[in-house]
């Protein structure tokens, strides 16, 4: 990958809406003048909204309620927010009646339409498995946003994907699984522009497809599929290449089984192979040789680049010579962490997926969870069901465990079922669930669209690594051009979409807004921490980090160094270089 190269832009402010002005955002011309300049949305009045469930038709879908819900809390993963007053729709797509499994199937969804109307539409693409439909409030960027969507005056769809619960056993269904990888998307795009027009008197000026995570991957898979039908794209931390995540989630077990201690039946406890403690003391020794790089000794490593090259975990990191006690870790603990960093390979030493850098956000909860937990969680069942063709059984998966599918599992002869189809299932895990065509977004660039991307360095199941390599394939493939249309912004610290140490709190949606719209590109994004005060705290910050440092989020590969005076603590002392 090639983190050395340099963009050359020129920052100016940008103060990019009412409801985000918390957050500074600077901003730089686009390098290709040449690009066609869309308008900006213009606002409008809610003019129906009760009557949208008796007199509204709209092919396939049946709406089963519509109401005006009174501006107040409304409350989201432990968030709540004061939302406007808004017209709530629900209803259901294309229902039918699955052909293998005799289940009853659907593509479920809400929309939220404010009163006061901004002009835009805001598809809410949701993460994990999907199967429920979440709030649209339109909490797309950052941890615990502070002006989702809603407050910001955007209509707001989200929904469940096009199957009614958050397990993996809708991988039997043929058509859930295109629901889940594309179709739902373009299926609920324009019923969604049709309800919207019909509760304002006008079609949106404006659509936006954002999301993180599984979201984060429907919106790179938008901005691929459906280019056509959005100007905005915001995918963080996404999952674009999410079979082959899910199945190095897998082998990841089989790595950590190597030095975990067994319980009482025998099986090894992942959450042995590396305690917290060491984790900590692996992040306290990254931070130690890197922390500088940046400019300044803030106990935050900015330059990740530099980092890899600086850190070694072989000698950086004391080795056991008795007892682990948290104080050093064991040369098998060292192998075995130096294996899942590079990423797996098969025999013919051809890599499977891309590996992860060194980064000081390893300590995270949330990395660990995603190392210790998902893979015989979530990603047996996903890998199982939704990622093999022909997929699993519920009795075949039933009949073990999930730990046990995922010690099992082959790289060298499971690995390959995520490309494969069969008479039934026409088309593969991987052609359904990956962008096509993914580092040539010529049809989104000629229009004039827009995409930002985010995606934090210590993310522990979806590779930033991977997301830079892309970038770096996009500006390869579009001349070098890239940064005209698609930027990047990696987020320090920061685990799988939000939590770490990291300043993992920022709006990355009005910044869009204004660089499609007004022709305003960003080249910094000011991020803060959730210390004391915070909406929700981030009880993982080091305690010699004040409650509200700010940081610049910097185009990649550009890095936030130190001017070498002012505020340690603050975003303004800072610049992306």
């Amino acid at each position: 990958m090639r983190l050395t190269r340099r963009i050359r832009m020129h920052a100016h402010p940008l103060a990019a809406s009412a409801a985000a002005a918390v957050l500074a955002v600077g901003c730089g011309g686009s390098s290709d003048a040449a690009l066609p300049q869309l308008t900006a949305a213009t606002p409008a009045t809610l003019q129906a909204c009760a009557t949208l469930a008796t007199s509204l038709a709209l092919p396939d879908t049946r709406i089963t309620s519509s109401e005006l819900v009174p501006e107040g809390p409304l409350t989201l993963q432990n968030v709540t927010t004061q939302a406007p007053a808004h017209c709530l729709v629900k209803g259901k797509m294309k229902e039918r009646t699955g052909p293998v499994d005799g289940a009853s199937y659907a593509i479920g969804f809400e929309i939220r339409m404010p009163v006061a109307w901004n002009g835009r539409f805001l598809h809410q693409a949701n993460g994990g498995l999907d199967g429920s439909v979440v709030t649209a409030l339109g909490s797309v960027s950052g941890a615990a946003p502070i002006a989702p969507g809603l407050v910001q005056g955007f209509a707001v769809l989200s929904s469940d994907a096009g199957h009614g619960a958050p397990t993996p056993f809708f991988g039997v269904d043929p058509q859930a699984r295109l629901d889940y990888g594309y179709q739902a998307v373009g299926t609920l795009t324009p019923m969604a522009k049709n309800l919207i027009k019909s509760a304002y008197g006008k079609a949106p000026d404006r659509s936006y497809l954002a999301g993180c995570s599984n979201g984060g991957r429907h919106a790179m898979v938008g901005a691929s599929r459906y280019a056509d039908q959005y100007d905005g794209i915001l995918a963080g931390n996404p999952g674009f290449h999410l079979p082959k995540a899910a199945t190095t989630q897998l082998w990841k077990a089989q790595q950590y089984a190597n030095v975990a201690t067994k319980d009482a039946s025998g099986q090894p406890d992942l959450t042995t192979a590396v305690t917290p403690a060491e984790f900590k003391l692996i992040s306290s020794k990254i931070v130690a040789k890197c922390d500088a790089l940046d400019g300044v000794v803030d106990g935050q490593v900015n330059d990740v680049a530099a980092c890899q090259a600086a850190f070694n975990l072989q000698t950086d990191v004391p080795t056991c010579t008795g007892a682990r006690d948290g104080s050093c870790i064991s040369s098998a603990q060292k192998g075995v962490l130096a294996s899942i960093f590079a990423g797996p390979k098969n025999s013919k030493g051809e890599a499977l997926y891309t590996g992860t850098w060194f980064d000081p956000g390893i300590a995270g909860a949330n990395f660990a969870s995603w190392h210790f937990g998902s893979p015989a969680t979530r990603d047996a069942g996903a890998v199982a069901f939704i990622f093999t063709s022909p997929p699993s059984t519920v009795a075949a998966f039933g009949a073990t465990t999930g730990l046990q599918y995922a010690l099992n599992f082959s790289m060298e002869t499971d690995y390959p079922k995520m490309f494969a189809t069969t008479a039934q299932y026409a088309e593969s895990p991987w052609a359904y669930m990956t962008p096509p065509n993914e580092t040539d977004l010529s049809a989104l660039k000629n229009r004039g669209a827009k995409m930002i991307v985010f995606h934090g360095v210590a993310d522990g199941v979806f590779s930033p690594m991977d997301t830079a390599n892309w970038m770096d394939r996009l500006q390869a493939n579009h001349s070098g051009k890239a940064d005209a249309f698609a930027r990047l912004f990696l987020v320090p610290g920061m685990n799988h979409c939000s939590g770490g140490q990291a300043t993992d709190q920022f709006d990355m949606l009005a910044p869009l807004v204004a660089w499609v719209e007004q022709g305003k590109a960003p080249d910094s994004v000011t991020a803060r921490a959730r210390g004391a005060g915070a909406n929700l705290v981030n009880a993982e910050l080091p305690a010699s980090w004040s409650a509200n440092r700010s940081r610049p989020l910097c185009v990649y590969p550009k890095v936030a160094r130190y001017n070498g005076t002012g505020d340690v603590e603050s975003a303004s002392s800072f610049s992306c270089k």
